[in-house]
């Protein structure tokens, strides 16, 4: 295939003046033969590494090849190489990062996030001129990148499952416990009362203690865990971890048990004449719209409050609804994204992370006695991208092979593909305590293919590029 272009000379910047030098004519001939290819190696690269684009079927008699930056913009160029004279010369946006080698590969050291982009090859020879031109797009991974927790990560509890059939078992599954941990606590309720104390666990006798509101079916766990059996709908409601270390730092978590009344025949929890708030969706997105609905709000009511706390102070308050003279007063912690309506719910729009804790509905009848009801609320981001880092793609038979996925989200689970399907753990393989690193001990033939991880949490999941590992006997 053959393009022409024609290069005004008096136009020409110094670096494309090199290049019509070192035979860039005007009239490029591609070949149709073996196609010239670029490998990323690694595949994925994380701010700070070095990375090597690898290039392969590099043509034969060749004059020289350049590196630019882009896809047509030549003047951004990297470097050219002479392979008559066997020396390099460095282009206009060379950063002394670059290194060119006489294969045609060109490696990045110390990458940033400005190196991300568009890389073009272009191979020259003395008969046609341009011989090929092959681009890649190298995209630069964040430092943020982890595995497993974060130092900052935030004390969780998450109800597995996220509402509770009466007579089953739920577990209130604790994420990110802090290190040098002394003590955990469980209790009843949103305060820490001695009398509200469900169960305590101390780490260094590997001992637990049940406390006054122990019902004989609850098991409390070394990693923070609690576990209620035969749940009922007693059970429901909030529940407080407090946790303790060594250097007496106290830390402090909730988490609402919730009913779930979907195979129920008999009753429906929102039927009951019990005020309640149901949170919809339960796992609201960043962004999108979360209304906290009220069901069986009192009729004798003189006034109902919405407060952006557990606690139904002054400077929380959200907005308040007079029945008697049907309207609303807001109050001072109105974004002006909060919609109040007359069956006491609250809409709460485009909703941020900043938004997500306790909300309080605060109500007030005419024989002035006042009632307050909780909801507690996260709001999760989409998961990104996760990929994998791998100590070696090519693995002898009986040496050690980690993979680790690589994810810039927190509070995910992590989950691991072999050949397009769920991974099953033979004795030699053995996964971190958060699930994002797998080591292979004693590689096997059999343990060759393609690897790949699945981070996700409430609201989504994402899976990672496939790796492939090759096994070799020698």
């Amino acid at each position: 295939m053959e393009v022409c272009s024609v290069i005004p000379c008096k136009s020409c910047t110094p670096w494309q003046g090199l290049l019509l030098t070192a035979f860039l004519l005007t009239c490029w001939h591609l070949s149709t033969t073996a196609q010239v290819t670029i490998e990323l190696v690694p595949p994925q690269v994380v701010e700070g590494e070095n990375v090597l684009l690898r290039v392969h079927n590099l043509p034969e008699n060749l004059l020289a090849f350049v590196w630019h930056k882009g896809v047509r913009n030549m003047s951004l160029g990297i470097a050219l190489y002479s392979l008559a004279k066997g020396l390099s010369v460095t282009g206009p946006i060379h950063s002394g990062r670059e290194t060119v080698y006489s294969n045609g590969s060109l490696q990045i050291h110390n990458v940033t996030q400005k190196d991300t982009g568009f890389y073009t090859f272009r191979t020259i020879n003395g008969q046609v001129g341009v011989s090929s031109i092959t681009t890649t797009y190298l995209h630069v991974y964040t430092s943020i990148l982890t595995c497993g927790r974060p130092p900052s990560s935030q004390l969780t509890i998450e109800s597995v499952p996220p509402s509770v059939v009466e007579g089953e078992s739920v577990l209130l599954m604790v994420h990110n416990l802090p290190e040098n941990l002394r003590a955990i606590f469980w209790y009843k309720g949103v305060t820490v009362f001695k009398n509200h104390e469900v169960a305590r666990h101390i780490i260094g006798k590997n001992s637990s203690v049940l406390g006054p509101a122990h019902s004989g079916r609850e098991t409390v766990y070394s990693n923070g865990s609690l576990l209620f059996q035969n749940f009922t709908r007693n059970d429901t409601g909030f529940y407080t971890l407090r946790t303790l270390t060594t250097d007496l730092k106290a830390g402090v978590a909730h988490v609402q048990l919730l009913l779930d009344t979907s195979l129920s025949t008999c009753c429906n929890l929102f039927t009951s004449v019990q005020l309640m708030v149901e949170p919809v969706p339960q796992n609201p997105v960043k962004g999108e719209s979360i209304l906290l609905l009220v069901h069986n709000l009192p009729k004798d009511l003189q006034t109902f409050s919405w407060y952006k706390s557990f606690y139904s102070t002054q400077s929380f308050k959200i907005a308040e609804y007079r029945g008697a003279m049907n309207s609303i007063t807001w109050g001072p912690a109105y974004s002006r994204r909060e919609i109040v309506y007359i069956n006491g719910s609250l809409l709460l729009q485009d909703v941020t992370e900043k938004d997500a804790g306790f909300y309080t509905l605060q109500t007030l009848n005419r024989d002035f006695k006042t009632e307050n009801t909780h909801i507690q609320f996260h709001v999760y981001k989409p998961v990104t991208q996760p990929f994998i880092r791998v100590t070696n793609t090519k693995a002898i038979v009986q040496s050690s092979v980690v993979l680790t996925c690589l994810s810039a989200d927190t509070g995910i689970s992590t989950r691991w593909i072999f050949n397009n399907r769920s991974l099953q753990l033979t004795k030699r393989m053995t996964l971190s305590m958060t699930k994002c690193q797998l080591r292979i001990d004693s590689v096997r033939r059999q343990d060759a293919g393609e690897y790949q991880c699945e981070v996700s949490n409430p609201v989504s999941s994402k899976t990672s590029l496939p790796v492939r590992l090759v096994v070799m006997n020698e």
